[in-house]
C-alpha cells in the first residue's frame, strides 16, 4: 500500500505533515461551490435529466457497475440513454471523444471502454461534461448518466447518487491531501441516495454487493461458470491474481469468498497501464485472474490462460428497483 493510503486508512503519522494544505484545499473548494450557488459561476442549462454516479472520496468504490445496472435498467424502460465520463487514464483530448469498437484504453481510459462493451451504449468522454451531454444530446438521448462527475458542478443534475467502499469507508474522514475526502461528510446529506458497496450500510444507506458468476478467457471471451472453472481448470482451485483497481485488496478477498486460493496476487495502482512484463511475473500454467477492468487493457500482452471475473451490482430487496423508480420520477418534467 502506497505512503497516502496509509496516512488515510491506517492512521499512519504522515496525515500530521499533510493536514496544513486541507485549509487551502476546503478554501478552493468551497470558494467554488460558493461561486456557482451564488450565479458567479454559471451552470447550463440542459433539456434532458442527468443521473451523477459519484463518491466524496477517492478511489475506485464501484461506481462502474453501478453506472452499468441504471443503463440496463433505464434502457429497459424505454429511454434512449447516453453515458459521459472524465476517462480517468486516458489521453487529453481538445474535443469530445466518442468511445467506438475502434477506441482503446489508452484513448478513453478503461471504465468508459468497458461500458462501452457492456452495454453497447453512446459514450463520450471529456473534461468539460457539459459538452459532453449536448453531444449525446445531439445523438438523441434522452437521459445522461454521469460515471462520476458529482464535484463537477458545472454540470446540472436531477438525481446524485454516492457509491461508498463499505469495507474501507471514509478513512479518516479528512479532506484531501491527509485524506481521502474530495468533499466534507455534510455532502452525504444533500446527495439522494448513499450506496455501500459491500460491508454493512446504515440507516438510511442502501444495500449492494458485486455479484459474480462466471469467468471469461481475455483472448478468446470463453465464459465458463465458476463451478466449472473451479473443478476443471484449477488444480486444488488455486488460480494467481492481478488488480489494477483503488483497492486491490478487495478484489482478491472477493476471489477467495467463490472459494479460489491465491497463489501469486499483485496489486497495481488505479488505472495502471499493463505492459508485457507485468503479466510475464505470473506462471502461465496457473490461471491468472483480474478484474473486468483490468482486461480491457490487457488484449493485447494476455496469454490464453488469463481470465477475468465479471461482476453485476445487486442491490438488497426492493432497493434497485426504488431507485430506478427515483430517477423515472424526476425524469417526468422532460416528458418522458
Amino acid at each position: 500500500m502506497r505512503l497516502i493510503e496509509q496516512a488515510w486508512y491506517q492512521n499512519h503519522p504522515v496525515k500530521w505533515l499533510l493536514l496544513p494544505l486541507n485549509s487551502l484545499f476546503w478554501l478552493l473548494s468551497a470558494t467554488r461551490r460558493l461561486l456557482f450557488r451564488v450565479g458567479v459561476l454559471a451552470q447550463p442549462k440542459l433539456n434532458v435529466p442527468v443521473v451523477i454516479v459519484g463518491n466524496i472520496g477517492v478511489g475506485g468504490n464501484g461506481k462502474t457497475p453501478v453506472v452499468i445496472y441504471l443503463v440496463e435498467k433505464l434502457q429497459a424502460k424505454g429511454l434512449t440513454v447516453g453515458v459521459i465520463s472524465r476517462g480517468y487514464g486516458g489521453e487529453k483530448h481538445a474535443q469530445p471523444l466518442f468511445v467506438t469498437t475502434g477506441v482503446s484504453t489508452s484513448q478513453a481510459g478503461d471504465e468508459p471502454v468497458l461500458i462501452f462493451q457492456r452495454c453497447n451504449v453512446p459514450i463520450v468522454v471529456t473534461s468539460d461534461r457539459v459538452a459532453g451531454v449536448k453531444k449525446l444530446m445531439a445523438l438523441g438521448c434522452n437521459i445522461i448518466v454521469s460515471d462520476d462527475g458529482l464535484q463537477h458542478y458545472k454540470l446540472k443534475r436531477d438525481v446524485e447518487l454516492v457509491i461508498v467502499d463499505g469495507k474501507r469507508r471514509f478513512g479518516n474522514g479528512w479532506l484531501m491531501p491527509a485524506g481521502p475526502l474530495r468533499e466534507g461528510l455534510w455532502r452525504l446529506k444533500t446527495v439522494d441516495q448513499v450506496i455501500i458497496n459491500g460491508g454493512i450500510a446504515n440507516l438510511g444507506e442502501n444495500s449492494m454487493t458485486l455479484m459474480a458468476d462466471s469467468v471469461v478467457n481475455v483472448l478468446d471471451n470463453q465464459r465458463l461458470s465458476i463451478t466449472e472453472f473451479l473443478t476443471n481448470h484449477c488444480a486444488n482451485s488455486t488460480v494467481n491474481a492481478m488488480a489494477g483497481i483503488g483497492n486491490p485488496d478487495s478484489f482478491f478477498n472477493t476471489l477467495n469468498e467463490l472459494g479460489f486460493v491465491l497463489g501469486q496476487k499483485v496489486g497495481f495502482a488505479d488505472h495502471h497501464h499493463f505492459e508485457q512484463t507485468d503479466l510475464q511475473q505470473f506462471n502461465d500454467q496457473t490461471p491468472l485472474l483480474m478484474t473486468e477492468k483490468d482486461a480491457v487493457k490487457c488484449t493485447t500482452v494476455a496469454n490464453k490462460n488469463s481470465w477475468y471475473l465479471p461482476v453485476n451490482a445487486h442491490f438488497e430487496g426492493e432497493q434497485g428497483e426504488q431507485l430506478i423508480e427515483l430517477i423515472m420520477t424526476r425524469t417526468k418534467s422532460y416528458g418522458l
